[in-house]
C-alpha cells in the first residue's frame, strides 16, 4: 500500500510533492532548504526566503564594505581586498539562490532529480561534501572575524555599545559569508547528486549487456537517459556557464590586484581573499567534475555495446564452426587465455564497475539478435553520444582541457602584463 502511494505521488500529470523519507538525502537536502530559508513551496515561505536572501546577499555585504571596512584605521586592520570577496560571493549568491528557487518552485526535488525511490538506490552522501569543503573556512572566516572586530578595528555603537555593536555585526556578517556559501554550495552538491543518480541509472543499463536483451528495448531504454540528460543540461547549461564567468572574472580580478608592485598580500589582508577564492573553485570543481565523470560514464556504453557485439560475433561463427568441422592451421597461441576468457581478473579492483570492466560479455545475443541489428545499435551508439551539455558543447575531458588551457593563457597574459613574466 505504501509503495503504492509513493507511485502515485510521482504522477508528472499531477505534479505533486512527494513526502520524503527519515533516512534519504531528499529529506536532508528539504531541511536545509528550510533552514537556510530557501523554500518556497507557499507564499509564506517564498516571502520569508526573499527577504532572508535580500538581507544576508545585499544589504548586510553592502553595509560590511561602506560602513565597516575601516577605511579610516590603521594599515594593520585593513581590508584592500574587500571588494572583490563581497562582489563575488554575492554574485554567486545571487546566480544560485535565483537557480535553486526556480528548481524548487517549478519542479520540486523529486520531480527534479528524476528519481522515486532516492532511500533505495542513492549510496553517496552528497551533503558530506558541503560540511567537508565549507566547515573548515567558515572556522577560518570565523576566527579572523574574530580578530578584526576585538582589534578595535571599528567604533560604530550603533546599538548604543562598542562591544554590543560589535557583536552584532561580526554575528551578521559570519551569517551573510555563511548564508551565501552554503546556498552557491547547495546548487553545487544538487547537481552532483543528479549527476550521481543518472550514473546509477546508466549502471544498471549496463545490466542489460550481461542478459539475453532485444534491441529495441535497449534502444528505448538508452533513449530514455538520452532524453533525461539532455533535460539536465538545459536546466542548468545558464548556471554552469555564469558560474564559470563570475569566478573566472573574480580570480583574475584578485590575481590583478594582488600582483601589483603595491600590493599587501599578508594572511591578515588577503586570507579573507583566499577563503573566497577556495570556496568558490571547490564549488565549480565540483560542478565541471560532476559533469565530465556523467559524460564519461554515458560514452563507455559505447564501448561496452562494441564489446557485446565483437562477443557475440565471436560465439556466433564458434558455433557455426562446432557444427561444420574444418581443418584448422596450427599455430602457437601468442596471447594465452585462461577458459573463463580473460587471464588478468586477479587484477581487478574495485575502481571497475558494469560500464569499465575489461571482463568479456556473456554472448546470449547471437542466438536471439542478428548481426545487423547488433550492428545498427553499436552505429546509433556511436552517433548518438550522450553526456551533459552547455549551449551545444560537450562536457567531457576534452572540454575540460581546453577551459583549462584558456585559463592558463589569461593567466600567463595577466602575469606578463603586472610581475614581467615572459
Amino acid at each position: 500500500m505504501a509503495g503504492d502511494e509513493r507511485h502515485a505521488l510521482l504522477d508528472t500529470k499531477a505534479f505533486s510533492r512527494s513526502v520524503s523519507h527519515a533516512r534519504d538525502e531528499l529529506h536532508s537536502f528539504r531541511s536545509w532548504l528550510r533552514w537556510m530559508c530557501v523554500d518556497q513551496s507557499n507564499a509564506w515561505t517564498a516571502s520569508l526566503s526573499w527577504c532572508v536572501f535580500v538581507l544576508f546577499a545585499i544589504v548586510v555585504p553592502c553595509l560590511s564594505h561602506f560602513l565597516l571596512a575601516c577605511s579610516d584605521c590603521d594599515n594593520k586592520l585593513s581590508r584592500p581586498y574587500d571588494a572583490v570577496v563581497q562582489l563575488s560571493l554575492s554574485s554567486v549568491a545571487t546566480l544560485s539562490f535565483l537557480c535553486l528557487s526556480r528548481f524548487v518552485s517549478k519542479y520540486g526535488l523529486r520531480r527534479f532529480l528524476f528519481f522515486d525511490k532516492l532511500c533505495d538506490e542513492s549510496e553517496t552522501r552528497s551533503l558530506k561534501i558541503l560540511f567537508i569543503f565549507v566547515l573548515p573556512c567558515f572556522a577560518a572566516e570565523s576566527a579572523y572575524k574574530i580578530w578584526w572586530y576585538t582589534s578595535g578595528s571599528t567604533s560604530i555603537p550603533f546599538l548604543g555599545n562598542a562591544v554590543v555593536s560589535d557583536t552584532v555585526a561580526c554575528i551578521l556578517e559570519l551569517c551573510s559569508w555563511l548564508y551565501r556559501t552554503v546556498v552557491f554550495f547547495l546548487v553545487c552538491v544538487l547537481f552532483r547528486l543528479i549527476c550521481c543518480l543518472q550514473i546509477l541509472r546508466l549502471q544498471d543499463f549496463a545490466q542489460v549487456f550481461q542478459v539475453d536483451s532485444d534491441v529495441e528495448s535497449v534502444l528505448r531504454e538508452h533513449l530514455r537517459i538520452r532524453r533525461h540528460l539532455r533535460i539536465i543540461s538545459h536546466r542548468y547549461r545558464a548556471f554552469i556557464l555564469w558560474a564559470l564567468i563570475i569566478i573566472t572574472v573574480s580570480q583574475f580580478t584578485s590575481l590583478l590586484m594582488t600582483t601589483r608592485s603595491n600590493a599587501d598580500v599578508s594572511i591578515l589582508k588577503a586570507g579573507e581573499l583566499a577563503l573566497c577564492s577556495v570556496s568558490l573553485l571547490a564549488g565549480l570543481l565540483i560542478l565541471l567534475r560532476s559533469a565530465t565523470r556523467i559524460t564519461h560514464k554515458a560514452q563507455a556504453v559505447t564501448c561496452l555495446a562494441a564489446k557485446w557485439h565483437v562477443c557475440a560475433t565471436i560465439d556466433s561463427f564458434d558455433s557455426a564452426e562446432a557444427e561444420t568441422p574444418i581443418t584448422r592451421v596450427a599455430s602457437n597461441q601468442v596471447f594465452p587465455v585462461k577458459s573463463d576468457g580473460f587471464s588478468d581478473n586477479e587484477d581487478v579492483g574495485d575502481e571497475e564497475d558494469e560500464l569499465d570492466n575489461t571482463k568479456l560479455v556473456p554472448s546470449y545475443a547471437y542466438s536471439t539478435i542478428s548481426f545487423q541489428k547488433r550492428q545498427a545499435l553499436v552505429t546509433y551508439f556511436e552517433n548518438n553520444r550522450a553526456g551533459i551539455t552547455v549551449y551545444g558543447f560537450m562536457l567531457d575531458r576534452t572540454s575540460l582541457h581546453t577551459i583549462f588551457g584558456i585559463e592558463l593563457s589569461l593567466v600567463l597574459w595577466l602575469l606578463g602584463k603586472t610581475v614581467g613574466i615572459s
